[in-house]
């Protein structure tokens, strides 16, 4: 039985590959780049923006950047097109806390990228007990270290908890931690044979499927 469940969030709590490759494009062209390709933008996507975005988008300033995008941020879930998690996934968190699960995130995003998710006022807080960011976090994924301060907040083992995500860096540190691994394939960005020689337990073709998996896992 899994005593924490943990997810990433991008394109596995909701979907944000196409939103964040617009909103970076905007910024790169306010700035005077050409707008990088949507094959430029998946490559690395997963990678935390601070680093990906000098190989999208080569020669840009990147503290300049990283200003600007978390202003289009702000601006985009103002408007409700950033990190909209569907009410079916806030249900299965809901169903897995109810269920006596304690619930965590683990991303490689910055502060500036995930403050709006950590308001009181956010769906989220009524579910997830702890939030760990490349801004409180001592390592990154693929580091396995990355679940460490979940592991001993929660106390307890890799073997009593699943990381929930979308990536092979996911996967990857999932499993040399020493934990269950679910890979979300909602968004499309990946298949099954991506994961080939990883170890996957269980594959979800959308994240509202993980629930039975995860509530029945013995």
């Amino acid at each position: 039985m899994f005593k924490l469940v943990i997810f990433d969030i991008d394109d596995t709590l909701c979907l944000t590959e196409e939103v964040a490759f617009r909103g970076e494009n905007e910024v790169a062209v306010s700035m005077g780049f050409p707008p990088m390709s949507r094959e430029t933008h998946q490559k690395n996507w997963g990678m935390p923006l601070k680093d990906a975005i000098v190989d999208r988008v080569p020669g840009i300033n990147v503290d300049e950047f990283m200003n600007r995008i978390e202003k289009v941020i702000e601006d985009y879930v103002s408007r409700g097109i950033l990190d909209s998690i569907i009410k079916e996934n806030l249900g299965v968190l809901d169903k897995l806390k109810k269920s006596g699960k304690k619930l965590v995130i683990v991303t490689s995003r910055s502060f500036a990228e995930t403050k709006h998710l950590l308001h009181q006022s956010h769906p989220l807080s009524k579910t997830v007990e702890a939030f760990y960011h490349r801004g409180n976090l001592q390592y990154l994924k693929p580091d396995p270290r990355v679940f460490n301060q979940a592991f001993t907040k929660f106390g307890v083992g890799a073997k009593e908890c699943v990381y929930v995500g979308d990536s092979i860096n996911d996967a990857i540190a999932a499993k040399d931690a020493g934990m269950h691994f679910i890979a979300v394939l909602e968004s499309g960005l990946r298949t099954k044979e991506d994961f080939a020689g990883q170890k996957v337990d269980f594959f979800a073709a959308k994240f509202t499927d993980i629930a039975d998996y995860i509530l029945n896992f013995i």
